[in-house]
């Protein structure tokens, strides 16, 4: 018998807005999230100018390490990401 996926609780998505390339996250973005974005997108860190999540509830494992690795990839080329946070985020990413 074939075994079914659950759903995503949450979203992940690449976006171009008026203020750049955003990485944009909602809700309960679980490893289901993150496993449709990398199947999209590639495995690879986007170049990104905003980090949208201030609809973020909650972060999974796999989640955390996409963001970060976002965040990564951009500081290394010397570029500031404009971070927008949900509450859920600024408990893992306090504020510098």
């Amino acid at each position: 018998m074939p075994t079914v996926a659950a759903p995503a609780r949450g979203l992940v998505r690449l976006l171009d807005t008026a203020d750049g390339r955003a990485l944009c996250l909602a809700g309960d973005v679980d490893a289901a999230a993150v496993a449709a974005f990398r199947r999209r997108y590639g495995c690879e860190p986007a170049r990104i100018d905003v980090l949208d999540a201030r609809s973020v509830t909650s972060l999974s494992a796999a989640a955390l390490e996409l963001v970060r690795d976002h965040l990564d990839v951009a500081a290394l080329g010397g570029r500031t990401v404009d971070v927008r946070r949900s509450p859920a985020v600024d408990r893992l990413f306090p504020a510098a």
